[in-house]
């Protein structure tokens, strides 16, 4: 039997709810989902990339508590994952490069040409890695 996913998410730990979700709005483009809290940031925090996708920020704290209590969080700035997301053209990726400059990210790999298509690697305020990629 294979399952059939209706959604899809991914949750990272976060420092910072208020600077994440304006890094991923501005950043991203990304859409919020649900209403603001006191803070002025929906709780849980989180975006939808596309339709059935979800980008769920949840405080540095209270990740583990989520995955279960007890269970260690890599220190900020070390690499799990590579996220991904695939873009149309070339100038997308120039774009959103210099999309996440603006809003304080970094990008460890500047967009160049790889035998796997046009590809550059961006970070988000607290180190989670994405890959940015046209393919050929």
């Amino acid at each position: 039997m294979s399952a059939t996913a209706t959604s899809f998410s991914v949750a990272l730990p976060i420092d910072d709810r208020v600077r994440a979700m304006a890094f991923y709005r501005d950043a991203f483009g990304f859409e919020l989902v649900g209403e603001p809290a006191e803070d002025g940031v929906p709780e849980p925090l989180m975006f939808r990339t596309e339709e059935g996708a979800l980008l769920v920020l949840i405080p540095r704290g209270g990740f583990g508590w989520v995955l279960g209590g007890g269970r260690e969080l890599a220190a900020p700035g070390t690499s799990e994952c590579l996220l991904g997301m695939s873009l149309t053209t070339e100038a997308e990726v120039d774009a959103l490069v210099e999309s996440v400059r603006r809003a304080g990210g970094a990008v460890p790999a500047e967009p160049e040409h790889k035998p796997w298509g046009y590809t550059a690697l961006c970070a988000d305020l607290d180190g989670h890695v994405w890959q940015l990629l046209v393919q050929p």
